[in-house]
């Protein structure tokens, strides 16, 4: 199958981000470094960022004229290959920033989007991710993305000569989305069939923003060898394994991170991946309360989860990365666990563990919570099961 080629390789970018007059400063800066986080995944390098304060966007430059002057001026300057947004842009944005910048322009979803091509392991992954960037850049094609220079023409080409390349490569798109479509159906009728067969045990699902530890976690638990990388969607892969803590089976499935303003046809796509959290049993929530953004964070999973229909799940909130909090829980008894567990966290969740995954630290307390809340769901599938008396330590 014939296939439009993504464009040049970005190497170095400028960040552009609107703040609106509710928001605070240091908010956007949050958002930018984030940005930062997710562009150094696909190794390129910032060299500047840029920040305007407005009411709301502009509709054709989604930035004011004098700002894209200043934006220019960098990237003639510095040899830039891209402006990166931190919001979605439409078509026509994107269309017009490019004829006045002379460069690609990226936004927040599409970098998402590309990081999770890079990522994705499995066929049926890399079908999830290649539809949702073919739909997504369906109607944002332009001239930065067209991979000749000049109009097709001559004998055999679809049209007559002239048609434009931007033109054929929407007609090879849409012919990607259709074949990318059936066989994503394939792919998820097969997934369907092996999560039929797991009715007679408990399902738990890892859940979290990205890069906040699940994977760590779950090598814990399953004592298996799981991928695990101190970058933004180190994994995009949903991972199951089978664990037992006691007496007790279960299965563990490590999913996709979530992020602010996860494009929503990436989680559209992804159903067959959510599914697994849908249909579990369990979450466990996990977050790093090390992160001066992590209640921001608890809010956009949660959210998130509520979208997807698995907001009232039995849950337990595992705050993670315990050890880089200790000089601030600190006090005079040296006991930082007792000191976070008197902090507000357990009105977030009935369940509440601080973990160091790396560490290892309070991990047995987090082992005997989820085999509590295993068992609980273990009798509802066999109702004549004996609680056991195991106690891990």
């Amino acid at each position: 199958m014939e296939e439009v080629e993504q464009g040049k390789i970005i190497s170095k970018a400028i960040l552009v981000a609107v703040e609106p007059r509710f928001q605070e400063h240091e908010v956007t800066m949050e958002y930018l470094n984030e940005l930062e986080f997710l562009a150094a995944t696909l190794d390129i390098n910032i060299v500047s960022k840029f920040i305007q304060k407005l009411d709301k966007p502009d509709n054709s430059t989604f930035i004011g004229k004098g700002k894209i002057e200043e934006i220019g001026q960098v990237v003639n300057e510095e040899e830039v290959d891209a402006v990166i947004f931190d919001d979605d842009l439409s078509p026509s944005q994107v269309r017009n920033l490019e004829k006045m910048l002379k460069c690609t322009i990226y936004d927040r979803s599409l970098l998402i989007l590309d990081i999770f091509l890079k990522r994705a392991q499995t066929a049926q992954a890399r079908t999830q991710v290649a539809l949702a960037r073919n739909e997504y850049l369906l109607p944002r094609l332009t001239r930065m993305w067209t991979h000749l220079e000049r109009q097709r023409g001559g004998t055999g080409t679809r049209g007559g000569a002239g048609e434009k390349e931007i033109e054929t490569d929407r007609r090879i798109i849409r012919n990607q989305i259709t074949v990318l479509k059936k066989k994503l159906e394939k792919i998820e009728k097969q997934s369907q069939t092996q999560r039929k067969g797991r009715s007679n045990i408990v399902k738990v699902a890892l859940v979290g923003y990205t890069n906040v530890g699940k994977s760590t976690i779950m090598k814990l638990l399953s004592k298996a060898d799981v991928f695990a990388e101190d970058k933004l969607f180190a994994t995009v892969d949903s991972t199951v394994r089978k664990v037992s803590l006691g007496q007790i089976p279960f299965l563990l499935t490590d999913t996709v991170g979530f992020i602010r303003k996860l494009p929503h046809g990436l989680i559209e796509c992804f159903k067959s991946t959510l599914d697994e959290i849908r249909e579990a049993d369990i979450l466990i929530h996990v977050v790093d309360i090390s992160h001066p953004a992590h209640e921001d964070h608890i809010l956009v999973v949660n959210e998130t989860l509520k979208e997807i229909g698995a907001g009232d799940k039995p849950t337990l909130l595992v705050l993670n990365k315990i050890d880089l909090l200790k000089n601030t829980f600190e006090d005079e008894d040296g006991a930082p666990l007792e000191r976070l567990n008197r902090s507000y966290w357990k009105g977030y969740s009935d369940n509440v563990s601080f973990l160091s995954a790396v560490n290892k630290e309070n991990l047995d307390d987090f082992r005997n919570t989820v085999l509590n809340m295993v068992e609980i769901e273990h009798k509802k599938i066999y109702p004549n099961y004996i609680n056991s008396p195991y106690q891990i330590h």
